[in-house]
């Protein structure tokens, strides 16, 4: 059987690090659910490439993919918690930090196993572009997902997760929160898509919606949605499962379990011992680390 160490004591010390008044809306937790998130949305059924197993993006190649951006924060954030459990490969550390994130603001309790290892080399990294483009419309929402696996009502429920959050210019380009709160998980970004009155922001930068929610002032920052967020609610098929989480907060939370637990498993395939091999001229599965990436910021 495959040997694995104190999970419980790297959970702790996940949470330990979320709340950071010095960052974003005082906590790290949206940002480090984008990393499980991104790590694992590289996947492609069609060829089994990309995924949460590797961890590749600790290689410049991936790691600088501009859907990227603002990630090197993340990782950075958790290489105390990787020095001081050095037994944890990074791509079950990033996962497990998403799911602990997720729990901690509210959000459900995801089953998470561990056994990733992790690229010794480029070899296996995906080709970019396969994680999605905030700016597009229903139809890249379906491209990039069904190459995944995941079907319509999946899109929908992993789209939840923007209820956490929030855009920045000098990384996406689009700016703002999703939701009044956003470093609690709930169902409001299903309410919000629904409820207010969504309009083209006036700006310089990439077009987004804006709206305020009630009790909000001129003076308060805009929330904001992204074209693939109003895509959910333009698309009928799209629309029906907005309507059904917005109303069923135990719903949405049922099937964001199942659907992001599916997300980090993409990519594993799992021997009898439970480890997922990356490199098939590594027998054993052992863990070798990669160098760091070069030319990105060391201020968080």
């Amino acid at each position: 059987m495959a040997q694995f160490g104190d999970f419980d004591s790297v959970r702790k010390d996940i949470e330990a690090i979320l709340k950071n008044k010095d960052y974003d809306d005082g906590s790290i937790g949206p940002v480090i659910v984008r990393l499980a998130w991104h790590s694992s949305g590289t996947y492609s059924k069609e060829d089994n490439t990309g995924g949460s197993n590797g961890a590749g993006m600790r290689y410049e190649q991936e790691g600088t993919d501009p859907a990227n951006a603002g990630l090197e924060h993340a990782r950075k954030f958790l290489e105390p918690i990787k020095e001081k459990h050095s037994w944890i490969t990074y791509a079950d550390l990033w996962t497990l930090a998403g799911v602990t994130a997720i729990k901690a603001m509210g959000g459900p309790d995801i089953p998470w196993k561990p056994g990733r290892t992790d690229f010794t080399n480029t070899k296996f990294l995906p080709p970019r572009g396969r994680l999605p483009d905030g700016a597009q419309a229903q139809d890249h929402l379906r491209h990039i997902f069904y190459r995944m696996g995941f079907n319509d009502q999946e899109i929908v429920a992993l789209s939840g997760a923007h209820s956490l959050g929030r855009c920045h210019s000098d990384r996406s380009g689009f700016d703002g929160p999703w939701a009044v709160n956003p470093t609690r998980f709930s169902n409001t970004y299903f309410k919000h898509l629904l409820e207010l009155k969504w309009e083209p922001r006036k700006w310089d930068g990439p077009f987004q919606y804006s709206a305020r929610a009630p009790g909000m002032d001129e003076d308060d920052e805009p929330l904001m949605m992204l074209p693939t967020d109003y895509a959910l609610i333009q698309d009928p098929k799209f629309r029906e499962w907005v309507e059904k989480y917005a109303a069923d907060r135990d719903l949405f939370f049922s099937d964001f379990t199942k659907v992001f637990a599916k997300l980090i498993e993409l990519g594993v395939y799992r021997d009898e011992d439970g480890i997922a091999r990356c490199d098939k001229r590594d027998a054993k599965g052992s863990y070798i680390s990669a160098p760091p990436m070069s030319g990105t910021s060391t201020k968080l």
